[in-house]
């Protein structure tokens, strides 16, 4: 049986829920939890700024790796 807690997710709730989700990880109970009683537009604003922080990471490693001489 599922624990269902009673309040809202919090701000870190929604982050450890978005970062569990995009590694695959995330538990199916905080799934029901986010689903049933978070608002959509918190884990998508979220979830847009992983996205945004993990291109920027990637572009940024890009760029460092073809800026070194290549010897």
């Amino acid at each position: 049986m599922l624990k269902i807690q009673k309040n809202k997710p919090s701000l870190f709730d929604a982050f450890k829920s978005v970062a569990a989700a995009m590694l695959g990880v995330q538990k199916d109970e905080n799934r029901v939890r986010d689903f049933e009683q978070g608002s959509p537009t918190v884990y998508i604003v979220i979830g847009i700024i992983f996205i945004l922080l993990f291109l920027g990471t990637v572009g940024l490693i890009v760029s460092l790796v073809l800026s070194q001489p290549v010897s």
